[in-house]
C-alpha cells in the first residue's frame, strides 16, 4: 500500500463540478492498493499517517502530529500511485490492485482512520475526481507499507 501524504492548509474533492468533501487544516492522503495487500498494510498506514510528526511546533520544527495540532484528514483513492512507467510511455499498471479489492481496503482504511477519531472527508471510489489543495510547507511524503 501506497500513500502520498501532503501536509494542507485545505483541501476540497469535487465530483461532476458539485463538492463532496472538504476539509481545512491537515493531510490529504492519495492511497493506491496493491495486488498483495490485506488489512495489516491497511494498520500500517493508518497508524503511520495518524502520528506522522510532520507540523510545525512553536520553534517551526516539524514535531507535531495530526491529532496534536487539532488536524483533519482526506482520504482519495488514487491506483496511479502503482503505475510503472519505466519502460515506453504508457504506465503499467498491473501492480494496483482490482478495484472491488481497492475498494474495499480503501473503505476499511477510512473506518480505522475514523475509529481513530479522524473522521476523513473522501472521495468517490472511480470517479473522475477534481482535488483542490492548498499544500501546506510544501511537506509531502510517500509512505509505504
Amino acid at each position: 500500500m501506497r500513500a502520498l501524504v501532503q501536509r494542507v492548509a485545505s483541501c476540497s474533492v469535487k465530483v461532476e463540478g458539485c463538492e463532496v468533501s472538504r476539509i481545512g487544516r491537515g493531510l490529504l492522503v492519495l492511497l493506491g492498493v496493491s495486488t498483495s495487500d490485506d488489512e495489516s498494510d491497511v494498520d500500517f498506514i493508518v497508524g503511520k499517517v495518524i502520528n506522522l510528526r510532520i507540523f510545525d511546533d512553536d520553534e517551526g520544527k516539524l514535531n507535531l502530529s495530526l491529532a496534536e495540532v487539532g488536524g483533519e484528514l482526506m482520504v482519495v483513492s488514487q491506483f496511479t500511485l502503482y503505475g510503472d512507467a519505466r519502460k515506453g510511455r504508457r504506465p503499467s499498471y498491473v501492480k494496483a490492485a482490482p478495484p472491488e479489492r481497492a475498494q474495499r481496503l480503501y473503505e476499511l482504511a477510512c473506518e480505522k482512520f475514523a475509529a481513530a477519531g479522524f473522521p476523513p472527508g473522501k472521495g468517490v471510489f472511480q470517479a473522475h475526481m477534481e482535488v483542490e489543495l492548498t499544500n501546506d510547507g510544501p511537506v509531502t511524503l510517500m509512505l509505504e507499507s
